[in-house]
């Protein structure tokens, strides 16, 4: 185990770019990213701007991939320019985002044919604690693996959890943590779209409730945050997409079916976020989701029933 390994980051997103610069305060950081703006974010944090991914992981030791679906992982590492060009034998690939269990059993086979070892390793947290090195991050790897990516690993997580010896165990337990956060998600915009429905001033009632028992992280975090759509008229500052909850609920539901568990809260947890990526939110912050069961502009009240007199028909049974 190197105790400082030469890290290259590949993807500079929400979560890439904070956990890039706070690796490059500790260790010899090299990111690419198709953003110009945010390499120079790295760049100005001490790290090292590559113009593709191989480039960024020419010398690299460990090789942590954040980006955000199993598409932009396989562009990452085996398309043109990719990682997978310039990856050396021993090199440790650290997987952080959240692909499925199937999809990471398979990045980490064709790795292991270049004698490329894999680090399973979804990350959650969001990006201020991305920032800080206070993630939770939940491993599938063996040994020989997780020795090399360790270092990384301990600056990232202040929790750190190792599920298993094998990619795709790690994926396992993040599929879970996402069914419990998506519903809360879920169960957050119900709250507030009822509360709204009853007349009831949201703020006051995500205040009042997120230090009780019907309280939850996500009822704390986004409630505000749906609470700043219907106050401001616009949706807040995308902390986290609409349509990562689209790609990970999907991800819930679908290993659940090839378990045969019944995941019925998820599935309906799952519809609302579809309605809302069909409603134009699928890059909107997932927060957004609120104004698909309660529009931003109240619904007038309805005018009281006028009762009518009837009038009889000149015909017919009298």
């Amino acid at each position: 185990m190197t105790p400082h390994p030469r890290t290259a980051v590949i993807g500079l997103g929400a979560m890439g770019l904070p956990m890039a610069t706070h690796l490059a305060a500790h260790l010899p950081v090299t990111a690419y990213d198709i953003s110009q703006p945010r390499l120079e974010q790295l760049a100005a944090a001490n790290g090292t701007p590559a113009p593709t991914p191989a480039d960024a992981a020419r010398t690299a030791d460990v090789v942590l991939l954040a980006v955000r679906d199993q598409p932009q992982v396989d562009a990452a590492l085996f398309g043109k320019d990719g990682a997978a060009e310039t990856l050396r034998p021993g090199t440790a690939v650290v997987l952080t985002s959240t692909v499925g269990p199937e999809a990471a059993r398979a990045t980490a086979a064709r790795l292991a044919e270049q004698g490329v070892l894999t680090v399973d390793a979804p990350v959650s947290g969001g990006p201020v604690r991305a920032g800080n090195g206070d993630l939770l991050i939940v491993v599938g790897a063996e040994d020989k693996a997780l020795d090399l990516a360790r270092p990384v690993l301990d600056l990232l997580a202040s929790t750190l959890t190792v599920v298993g010896p094998n990619p795709g165990d790690g994926q396992s337990l993040k599929a879970i943590n996402q069914l419990l956060a998506g519903v809360h998600i879920a169960a957050a915009a119900e709250a507030i779209a009822l509360a709204r429905g009853l007349g009831l001033d949201p703020a006051t009632v995500v205040e009042s409730l997120r230090h009780g028992a019907a309280g939850s992280f996500m009822f704390a975090d986004r409630g505000p945050r749906m609470v700043e759509t219907y106050a401001n008229g616009s949706t807040p500052e995308v902390k986290s997409r609409l349509d990562i909850f689209v790609k990970d609920m999907g991800i819930v539901t679908g290993i659940a079916k090839d378990a045969h568990v019944p995941v019925p809260l998820a599935s309906a947890a799952q519809q609302l976020y579809l309605l809302g990526e069909a409603a134009g939110l699928a890059a909107h912050d997932d927060s957004s989701v609120v104004t698909v069961l309660s529009p931003k502009a109240p619904a007038a009240p309805a005018a009281p029933a006028v009762p009518t007199t009837p009038v009889p028909s000149e015909g017919g049974i009298r």
